[in-house]
This record gives structure tokens, C-alpha cells and sequence, in this order.
């Protein structure tokens, strides 16, 4: 099977969206505070037009089969370096996922970060989701910063919990 990876295009954004709700899909057992019904992650029209973004479509055939961006970022100011990439919409279809398209989309996106200049690249992915953090561990990445959270009750569900407890 060959596979290509090419600048996504307008016409694309019919299968970008679609692999923006599979992401949502598969990232939702990880994430209880994602709310119900069809949301989105990012503006894929605003992505395309962004001249500080490279977004990437892999094909097999004529067939869109993944996805995934670079976005260029200035860094905060007490780091070494003075921008970085940040990776979103990383995404392979189930149906051909481990044939390495991940890694492809990857290198074409590390290709043109090289060629901007940046030399960070960053990326988010849930703690739960073992399988991701393999495949970009794999591909070279570290664990870095893990950020947490705690969901606090409202102020009548405490009201009610401490009126229980008296």
C-alpha cells in the first residue's frame, strides 16, 4: 500500500472534520469533562489559512486515511528557545492504523518545522491514552509535564453533602 502525505487543501475539509469527531470519539472515555453531542477541537478553515501552520492530509490512493498539524508558537519566556510547534489533530483512521502513517504524517511535519527554524516540538496527550503515548514515545517523545485536575462540587451539592453528614 502506499501511502502519501500532502498539504491538506479546502477540499479536505470535509475529511478533516471527520477525523476531528474521531479524535473527539476516542479521546471522550479519557476525558469526562467533555460535554455531550458534536464539538470541536479546533477552526480547520482558520488551520488552512494560517500561514504559521502546516496542516497535512495522508492518503492511500486518492483515499484521505489521516491527518495532523504543526502550529508555530512563541514560547513563554523563561525557556530556552523562543518558539515551538505544537502538534494537534493527530489522527489515523482505525482501519489502517499500525502500518506507520502516524510516523509519515510525523516526519513531514518535523520536515517542516526544520525548515522554519523551530526546534521544539510539543504535543498533548490524556495519561490514560497508553497506546498514543507508546506510538510517540516511539517516534522519539518524552513525557514531560502532566497536568491534573479536580472537579469540584457545587456549592448546593456540598450544601446537601455536609447537611447529610450532620
Amino acid at each position: 500500500m502506499h501511502i502519501s502525505v500532502r498539504a491538506a487543501m479546502p477540499a479536505d475539509l470535509q475529511a478533516l472534520q471527520s477525523f476531528q469527531q474521531g479524535i473527539i470519539a476516542a479521546e471522550r472515555p479519557f476525558d469526562p469533562t467533555l460535554r455531550a453531542g458534536i464539538i470541536h477541537y479546533y477552526d480547520l478553515a482558520r488551520l488552512l489559512a494560517d500561514e504559521g501552520v502546516k496542516l497535512v492530509i495522508a492518503e492511500s490512493g486518492s483515499e484521505p486515511v489521516g491527518c495532523g498539524f504543526a502550529r508555530i508558537e512563541a514560547a513563554k519566556d523563561y525557556l530556552t528557545h523562543r518558539e515551538h510547534a505544537y502538534l494537534g489533530l493527530m489522527y489515523v483512521d482505525p482501519r489502517f492504523r499500525g502500518q506507520g502513517i502516524n510516523q509519515r504524517i510525523l516526519e513531514h511535519l518535523q520536515r517542516w518545522c526544520r525548515f522554519k527554524g523551530v526546534t521544539e516540538l510539543r504535543l498533548d496527550v490524556y495519561a490514560g491514552n497508553s497506546s498514543a503515548i507508546r506510538a510517540y514515545e516511539k517516534a522519539g517523545f518524552s513525557s514531560h509535564l502532566l497536568k491534573m485536575r479536580m472537579a469540584l462540587p457545587d456549592e448546593a451539592e456540598s450544601a446537601i453533602a455536609g447537611t447529610a453528614r450532620v
